[in-house]
């Protein structure tokens, strides 16, 4: 409790919940849900009790109680002892005109031990606060970089929710659709925000396989190699293997990456050929390196010519140690001297 032993700021209390500082505000405004106490009659800081009716608030909202309902409900718990505040149980609330999320400690969401702040962004995605998931994302990146934040909130967050979805009857789907937009929007913000790319190094071809819908992975791969300076060419989803070929042979990539979220959509021979790919002049033929990535590669190794990253991280370094070998005129060295480098 020392951490609040003088109260903490809205925007802390905000990062925590996964609301924005103007609902904080407005909530405060309209329903008289804010601090008890003001440091110089200005600062709003917040105390353990003051959060347990923020929290009240936050999880009736989200389960479809209007907020000046739940506002009522979540104050007649505020004269609770200290020691019962951390879990206050609903007293007066209405069951919920419908069906809907509740907001338990990610939204309802299966994130299981995972950070606070994906936390947070499951219950602002629950709640459909767009609002709340761009300034968290947008904080989240800035504090904790982009690697760390796609693989340990951003990612948890989708997939809590991917696997809401498919339990739930087809509730959810707003969600899912609502966080991958703002979550697909922070990455490119992170790719227009880059630094001067290398010139004169080949480009990375970011690409799905055909009938892969899946991009979001691939946008975080292309937002890390912005950071890095290093040139992307992204195509997306469901990429056809004669427009992927040609996208080959006519840009000379240091690397080709492949991306398959199941093992029904992997394909090994587009892979393959991929792989064995050939440019340039007769007597200096030039190979790209293929990196599998996505959990639809598991299995045998990859063959000679392809990698098999196990995360974000792992890819960057990879790619950035494919695109020195193409700068020092190494290209399609393949799976010898740039994964030594890498590793």
């Amino acid at each position: 409790m020392t951490e609040y032993a003088h109260g903490i700021t809205s925007g802390a209390v905000a990062r925590r919940l996964g609301v924005a500082p103007t609902t904080l505000r407005s909530w405060d405004r309209r329903y008289g849900i804010g601090p008890a106490a003001r440091e110089d009659g200005r600062h709003r800081r917040w105390t353990p009790a003051d959060i347990a009716v923020l929290e009240e608030m936050c999880r009736l909202t989200a389960s479809g109680v209007p907020p000046a309902e739940a506002a009522r409900t979540a104050r007649s718990g505020a004269a609770a002892p200290l020691a019962e505040v951390p879990a206050p149980a609903p007293r007066t609330a209405p069951p919920p005109p419908s069906p809907a999320p509740r907001a338990g400690a990610g939204g309802g969401l299966p994130l299981g031990r995972a950070r606070q702040e994906c936390r947070g962004l499951g219950r602002a995605a629950v709640r459909l606060d767009a609002a709340a998931m761009d300034e968290m994302l947008g904080s989240l990146i800035e504090e904790y970089g982009l690697v760390t934040a796609w693989e340990e909130v951003m990612a948890p967050a989708l997939h809590a929710v991917g696997r809401k979805w498919e339990t739930s009857d087809d509730r959810y789907v707003e969600v899912e659709h609502l966080l991958s937009w703002h979550v697909s929007s922070a990455l490119r913000r992170v790719s227009t925000a880059r630094p001067a790319l290398r010139a004169g190094t080949p480009p990375v071809l970011l690409a799905c396989v055909p009938n892969e819908q899946h991009t979001l992975p691939l946008e975080a791969l292309a937002a890390g190699l912005a950071e890095l300076a290093l040139p992307t060419r992204m195509f997306g989803a469901a990429v056809p293997p004669e427009a992927l070929d040609q996208a080959v042979r006519r840009t000379g990539p240091a690397a080709v990456v492949l991306w398959a979220q199941a093992r029904s959509t992997a394909n090994p021979p587009l892979a393959r050929h991929v792989a064995d790919t050939s440019w340039g002049v007769k007597g200096a033929r030039t190979r790209t390196t293929v990196l599998l990535a996505g959990p639809g590669w598991a299995g045998p190794a990859p063959a000679p010519g392809m990698l098999r990253p196990g995360g974000l991280r792992e890819a960057l370094a990879l790619l950035r140690a494919l695109c020195d070998a193409a700068d020092t005129g190494v290209a399609g060295a393949g799976a010898t001297g740039p994964v030594a480098t890498a590793r």
